[in-house]
């Protein structure tokens, strides 16, 4: 027979499902039936960014690239322009990688279980559990930040979200076993995540909406609104880039790739240097000047935020009197045309620069 604590869950499963149903908001990968392949690329994007910044790439990326053997086939450049605005680069080289290892792998299919899927780069226990259990029904649990704010204020556990996860994974595989013995686990792991995101918010939760309200705990005793508790904010490291917007008399502009690795690792950029703010900094502008560059004054300066850091962007502007000398300074570099810009890959805050967009 069951105990009081597993017919509470099994409510909270039921309702929680019942509740998606009628309240998922229809998003371009929600299709019927689901595909693995948009859903894998969907999961990638939502990591660190809003729905309403991927809804906005999520159709232009997978027309470009509808299968995962056409991005396997694609060359990075091309992924990453078509990345380009989503932030965090690294999940497009990722994701692209992945998408070599299906073809490689698995004949082009995304594979169902959680442990293949997690074999794949870039594809971790979340995303992994997200795909096999809502595209293929399997019995896996997922657990992110909105998840496990669900999760603790229906418990009423008092933790800060970094030191509950342990606790939210534990909770979460138990209540997706529930929903999978009674054929809802896709569901109710989906609805767990619409919850969080649209009703369960972190700040001023709309419990009268919640389908769980009842059978909430925190609720019950008036903390919701103090659960999860804070984490400790990171610090945030000051950076300045001195930039350098070069044209030539075809009216072109120089730009130059990145490196591989760091932060906007292989995308585009105008000549740039970074340097820590107080720090001693090679002067842009005079190593412009050797190759027969005037620089002019700083023309445009904006502040630019990432997660870990604050970015000052002083831009400045200049006329190529000799085109080619600048083409052999140890990057790779190129002059381009603005259309020619406007298909590389580049960060948000140089396509500002370079397009004048954002």
């Amino acid at each position: 027979m069951a105990s009081e604590r597993t017919k509470a869950e099994i409510k909270i499963v039921r309702r929680v499902a019942r509740w998606f149903a009628g309240a998922a908001r229809p998003l371009a990968w929600r299709t019927t039936p689901r595909d693995a392949y948009r859903s894998l690329v969907s999961e990638v994007m939502l990591q660190q960014t809003q729905v309403s910044r991927v809804l906005e790439k999520f159709d232009g990326f997978v027309a470009r690239f509808p299968t995962a053997a056409a991005l396997a086939r694609a060359d990075e450049g091309e992924v990453l322009a078509a990345w380009s605005g989503l932030g965090y680069y690294r999940r497009a080289r990722l994701l692209h990688a992945a998408a070599r290892a299906i073809v490689q792998r698995h004949a082009g299919e995304v594979p169902r279980s959680v442990e293949a899927l997690c074999e794949l780069p870039g594809v971790g226990r979340y995303t992994a559990g997200a795909i096999a259990s809502i595209v293929f029904g399997r019995d896996a649990p997922i657990v992110d930040g909105n998840v496990a704010r669900v999760l603790l204020r229906i418990s009423a556990r008092p933790l800060a979200t970094d030191k509950a996860m342990g606790w939210a994974w534990k909770k979460a595989e138990r209540l997706a076993t529930l929903a999978h013995g009674r054929g809802v686990v896709g569901g109710f792991n989906e609805g767990l995540m619409e919850l969080g995101a649209t009703i369960c918010t972190p700040a001023s939760p709309r419990c009268g909406s919640c389908p769980v309200a009842r059978l909430c705990a925190a609720r019950a005793k008036g903390t919701q609104g103090s659960i999860p508790r804070p984490k400790a904010r990171a610090a945030v490291r000051a950076m300045v880039c001195e930039v350098v917007v070069v044209v030539d008399r075809l009216g072109r502009l120089l730009v130059e790739r990145r490196g591989a690795g760091g932060m906007w690792g292989g995308l585009w950029q105008a000549p740039t240097h970074e340097h820590e703010g107080g720090a001693a900094a090679r002067n842009l502008s005079t190593l412009m000047a050797l190759q027969g560059v005037r620089v002019g004054r700083v023309a445009m300066e904006f502040e630019h935020a990432t997660t870990h850091r604050r970015v000052v962007f002083r831009v400045r502007r200049a006329r190529a009197a000799r085109p080619e000398s600048l083409l052999a300074l140890g990057r790779e570099r190129r002059w381009a045309t603005r259309e020619e810009i406007a298909g590389l890959g580049l960060s948000s805050a140089q396509r500002r620069i370079l397009l004048g967009d954002g």
